[in-house]
């Protein structure tokens, strides 16, 4: 395993716009600490963000793999980019060549796409640990450490999000082709959705239907590892209740969605292999 990620990792050092998008991405990152010096005025009403809860332990696991998670496009701009440059450059044919077999390729990619989402996973993890320190009203042991397991579902929706990207890349070998077969599936996903919708119309429960069937597909699924977590704030509980609204949405990080995640990124890492296995190189 490591000698596959060194090699990898010798690629990505010699390919400047993996390393500038990469940049930008842990960039991005860091800069969720600037959400804590937004402050809105309204007149005489002010807000200052860090002081509306979202920083708190735990809400703070929630809100910022939420966060993390809608920049992973960058990400996935480097590892379409490793696909698209083996063919441009020619150095697929050539590692084939001095003895690596397509297994272990695919397995180098793969582990390639662990080590990206496991970095990132630190990375927020220490980014919210240390603004939870800083700004957080509890700070108590069991309240820090509870709701970890959404760093667990933000690591697991990387590793199924790059593994989707990885498929692409070796389906058609350029990035910009890779990236925008991820936003037509996206795009068909939300067309087969609103099939959905306006099948079940009419019936009870019309939207337990629709969400029974779409957590199945692979994009969906990764959404709803770490749904939106604005509504949880108190300060929106209380201005929807207010107006007589009541949230009895689920926040948790479901199991199922985990499994189905996980069956896809087996899915597009063994049909990733079946390609590579078929194509003639």
């Amino acid at each position: 395993m490591l000698r596959l990620l060194t090699i990898e990792f010798h690629k990505l050092k010699y390919n400047k716009a993996s390393k500038i998008l990469s940049i930008i991405y842990f960039g991005l990152l860091t800069s969720i600490a600037l959400i804590a010096a937004i402050k809105f005025e309204f007149g005489s009403f002010k807000i200052h963000l860090a002081d509306a809860g979202i920083f708190n332990f735990p809400y703070i696991w929630h809100f910022n793999t939420y966060i993390a998670s809608i920049l992973k496009f960058f990400l996935l701009l480097v590892i379409v980019s490793m696909m698209s440059n083996e063919y441009s450059y020619k150095t697929l044919k050539q590692n084939l060549i001095d003895g690596l077999s397509k297994k272990e390729f695919i397995l180098s990619k793969f582990y390639a796409v662990i080590a990206f989402a496991a970095v990132s996973t630190v990375f927020v993890f220490i980014v919210s640990l240390v603004l939870g320190l800083i700004y957080s009203d509890y700070n108590e042991f069991a309240i820090i450490v509870s709701d970890l397991e959404y760093l667990v579902a933000f690591f697991i929706k990387l590793v199924g999000f790059f593994s989707f990207g990885l498929f692409l890349g070796i389906l058609v070998k350029r990035s910009a082709f890779a990236v925008g077969a991820m936003f037509v599936w996206l795009i068909i996903e939300s067309i087969f959705k609103g099939f959905l919708y306006w099948q079940f119309q009419g019936s009870d429960n019309s939207g337990d239907k629709v969400d029974s069937i779409m957590q199945f597909l692979p994009l969906e699924a990764m959404a709803n590892l770490i749904k939106e977590p604005f509504s949880r704030l108190g300060a929106v509980r209380s201005a929807a209740n207010t107006m007589g609204e009541i949230f009895t949405k689920s926040y948790s990080v479901d199991f199922l969605n985990i499994l189905i995640v996980s069956f896809w990124t087996f899915i597009f890492i063994f049909l990733s292999y079946k390609l590579l296995l078929k194509r003639d190189l």
